[in-house]
């Protein structure tokens, strides 16, 4: 996949799950996602739809500080403000099958003040 429409693919992934778009993510996602984070290592594609999507959908916007291809990862560094007004710093690595993100690993950075 071209850098560019790889980039603009990870976009789709955080204003899918800032706007709540099942839709969307479900068109994103390959069958055998997993997700990772310190708190949730290896969920499947549902769990990580019992798990996370819940919080999809609440107001969030997304700034991105770094968007780094690496092959068919993505370095995403994004800081985020939810919609009571804090705001955190997280850093993930997404990776492409083609145009479908097989997997995400999220390593939380901090609440900013």
């Amino acid at each position: 996949m071209p850098t560019d429409d790889l980039l603009e693919r990870a976009r789709d992934v955080y204003r899918a799950f800032a706007s709540g778009d099942r839709t969307a993510i479900d068109g994103i996602l390959t069958d055998d996602f997993s997700f990772s984070s310190p708190l949730d290592v290896g969920l499947d594609r549902a769990g990580y739809f019992e798990r996370c999507w819940p919080g999809a959908g609440g107001g969030q916007q997304f700034e991105f500080v770094r968007l780094v291809p690496s092959g068919e990862e993505v370095i995403v560094t994004y800081q985020v403000e939810h919609a009571d007004g804090h705001t955190g710093r997280n850093t993930e690595v997404l990776t492409f099958r083609g145009d479908k993100l097989c997997r995400a690993e999220v390593y939380f950075g901090w609440n900013i003040e």
